[in-house]
């Protein structure tokens, strides 16, 4: 294990020598400062896991070398030694995370036990937050399901960004899951222990949108008894996510540029202005560059908020990952539903790599559920499926004489295959195609007329 390293700060040669002598004597690396002004010297060269100060000192004191060392480094335990001891300054050094008050005289056993404690509780502390880090990465890991080589890259990538605090723009079609990717970013980042606010800018008027973002002042307008926090206040510290930010309004855009300029906001219907810390992620499924050329956005919103861009693939452009989505989905429908549905038949799996996904991973999700909602048994066959990916199977094991047919010949087939794959009970036929019985049997009649 590397020796830690322990600075001692104080301007009586004397107690300094000691106090070095008896921790270098334990294994420590000990560096000494004769007065305040080289301790916050020392402390802008290296970080140090131990801070053992004198509280008096000329022209610099000990409380000022405990508020830098905290703001270089908040995990350094720091150790306040006086000759003067007093409860007000006692509970003053606590307030400003001293990890101990040591009145003199002391004796060195005390100072030993002191130094490993406060060490120990360092070392804790790291662990802990490595924990925590491996922990949020393990969890962000398993939200983006996928071992292809394109989310594999989306994933580096989010690992690479996350610890910074950049603005992010998050591209792709509706149902890839860009607000999984935003929630990645989140817990992988140092912002994770606080607040993730999530907003659809296409779901609200303008109005509506204002007092959401910003909230308001009581009595701002008719009906607002209270004050209402808005989401980026809410969010201060933290991260924001804004969904379909393509859609946002001109006169929004201009509000919410502002803000990421200025780092504050003012509430509807208020008159002072508010401090806020956030990060923003933004997403969007619209080609922004079009956008901008036609006036519908603005280029310097553009530019703020796309510090990095970040592209989520469509499920067709991953489709090495569907089987892994699929037993991911069914796992968690399974539990969900409280069935015991464990297996996903070959044929279900070739019908899902032939399919095209216009609803991309969101769309994957509503099969598996709804395959395990109709499953009798452990294993989802093709008939769970929605009747337009069934016709698929038909294609695969029935294909037509000719190329191509017409709609009506292609819906005689698939009732036909689906009559077949029920054994001729039309009942369930009819549940399958999503049609009364009447209506299959009036189709019946007419193919067996045709004929």
């Amino acid at each position: 294990m590397t020796a830690a390293d322990i600075l001692v700060v104080d301007d009586e040669r004397i107690a300094r020598e000691n106090l070095a002598h008896v921790l270098t004597k334990e294994g420590y690396h000990v560096v000494v400062a004769e007065s305040g002004e080289q301790a916050l010297r020392e402390l802008e060269k290296q970080t140090f896991d131990l801070v053992l100060t004198d509280l008096r000192m000329e022209s610099l004191g000990g409380m000022a070398v405990l508020e830098r060392c905290k703001e270089l480094s908040p995990t350094t335990e720091v150790i306040m030694i006086t000759g003067y001891a007093s409860v007000s300054s006692a509970v003053e050094a606590m307030k400003k995370g001293a990890y101990y008050y040591l009145p003199k005289p002391f004796k060195l056993d005390e100072v030993r036990h002191l130094v490993r404690n406060a060490l120990e509780r360092r070392r804790l502390h790291h662990e802990v937050q490595e924990l925590r880090r491996q922990v949020a990465e393990g969890a962000a890991k398993v939200a983006l399901v996928g071992k292809s080589a394109k989310m594999q890259a989306l994933q580096r990538m989010i690992e690479q960004i996350a610890p910074t605090d950049c603005n992010v723009l998050i591209l792709g079609e509706t149902g890839t899951g860009k607000e999984l990717v935003a929630r990645a970013i989140h817990r992988l980042s140092p912002r994770a222990d606080k607040r993730f606010m999530a907003l659809n800018c296409a779901a609200f008027s303008e109005e509506l949108l204002a007092n959401e973002l910003f909230g308001h002042e009581k009595e701002a307008f008719t009906g607002a008894k209270n004050v209402k926090v808005g989401l980026l206040e809410a969010a201060s510290g933290g991260t924001t996510f804004l969904d379909e930010v393509g859609d946002m309004p001109l006169s929004m855009q201009a509000k919410l540029l502002r803000v990421l300029q200025e780092k504050r906001l003012l509430r509807v219907g208020g008159t002072e202005e508010i401090p806020v810390d956030i990060r923003v992620l933004a997403a969007t499924n619209k080609d922004l560059s079009k956008e901008m050329a036609t006036g519908k956005f603005r280029q310097d919103l553009y530019y703020r908020l796309n510090v990095v861009t970040l592209y989520v693939p469509t499920l067709a452009e991953r489709k090495d990952d569907i089987a892994l989505l699929c037993r991911h989905f069914l796992n968690k429908a399974a539990a969900a539903q409280g069935k015991n549905v464990r297996e996903i038949a070959p044929e279900v799996l070739d019908i899902l790599l032939r399919y095209e996904f216009p609803g991309n991973v969101r769309e994957l999700e509503n099969i598996m559920e709804r395959a395990v909602a109709l499953a009798q048994g452990p294993t989802i066959l093709p008939e769970h499926l929605p009747p337009d990916l069934q016709y698929i199977t038909l294609r695969m094991s029935h294909p037509p004489f000719r190329e191509f047919l017409t709609l009506e010949e292609a819906e005689k087939e698939y009732i036909l295959w689906v009559l077949k794959k029920v054994r001729g009970n039309r009942t369930r036929a009819a549940e399958i195609l999503g049609i009364n019985r009447a209506s299959l049997w009036r189709k019946l009649k007419s193919y067996n007329a045709a004929e």
